[in-house]
């Protein structure tokens, strides 16, 4: 018999925002809808054996919260991490925890931060942020229909990939990676990462199955990822058209400027303009 599915839930505390954990709980649902049984463990600060797990997952966070966990993460768990990718752990990680597998991001403060340097990519704090409704054309390796991946971004981050690595797609709706290079997020093997929150999975079904898929061939020790049993996936694919119709309408838009540093908006708030998709 074999053992349950284990997801590794990364800081769930302080790095889950924009609904982030709602991709731990489509996995769980949609591997027991299958008769799969699943166990989500969270995995906090301090040394961790990544390697025991199958998926592994990790959201964005405040920056505050993010400079912590760098700093807990190249401490603890960067060999940890370095060891499960090689091992065929399954992993999504968002925003910040995309971020974090990178070489170093520097903040807007002009503080670089150090990235566990498992991808070849760097980031950095932009001068306006990307805010709104996504869609990307997904990479052809991945092999998902339809090929079209829905979400939302909210990030002022700017992220560069090496020449060696592939984007998840091709951006047609939103600012992507940073904004120029038409790319949005990274794929390297079993390893995803993005700066899509919404949360993504829920309205991105088979995306959400070609991660339980790998995270399964890694629990039977698998050389082949194998196909899913299917599912009746017409809800979830509405709310996919229907994000999909919602991005569309902002097509064109673009990256809404950051104010001066302490320097109030309109209605009071400080740091960055309220966000309209037809300027």
């Amino acid at each position: 018999m074999s053992r349950p599915l284990r997801i590794g839930h990364l800081y769930p505390d302080a790095m889950n925002i924009y609904g982030d954990v709602g991709n731990v709980r489509t996995l769980v649902q949609r591997a027991r809808w299958r008769g799969i049984d699943v166990e989500v463990l969270a995995i906090g600060p301090g040394p961790a054996e990544l390697a025991e797990y199958d998926l592994l997952f990790m959201g964005g966070g405040q920056d505050r919260d993010q400079s912590r966990i760098f700093g807990d993460f190249t401490e603890h768990k960067g060999s940890a991490m370095e060891h499960a990718l090689e091992d065929g752990v399954a992993v999504l990680a968002v925003c910040g925890g995309y971020q974090l597998l990178g070489e170093s991001y520097v903040d807007a403060d002009g503080h670089e931060l150090t990235g566990l340097g498992l991808l070849d990519l760097r980031s950095s704090a932009g001068h306006d942020r990307w805010i709104g409704n996504v869609v990307i054309e997904a990479d052809a390796s991945l092999q998902l229909q339809p090929r079209t991946v829905v979400g939302f971004e909210n990030h002022g981050g700017r992220t560069r990939l090496g020449a060696g690595l592939h984007p998840l797609g091709r951006v047609v709706v939103g600012g992507g990676n940073n904004g120029e290079d038409g790319g949005e997020g990274v794929v390297r093997g079993r390893l995803i990462g993005t700066y899509l929150h919404g949360s993504l999975l829920p309205k991105n079904p088979h995306l959400a199955d070609w991660l339980l898929a790998t995270a399964l061939a890694h629990r039977d020790a698998a050389g082949l990822v194998a196909a899913l049993s299917p599912l009746d996936d017409s809800v979830e694919m509405a709310a996919h058209s229907r994000a999909l119709e919602l991005a569309m309408a902002e097509r064109g838009r673009r990256a809404v400027p950051l104010r001066g540093r302490g320097a109030p908006a309109a209605d009071g708030r400080r740091g960055w303009l309220p966000y309209n998709p037809h300027p």
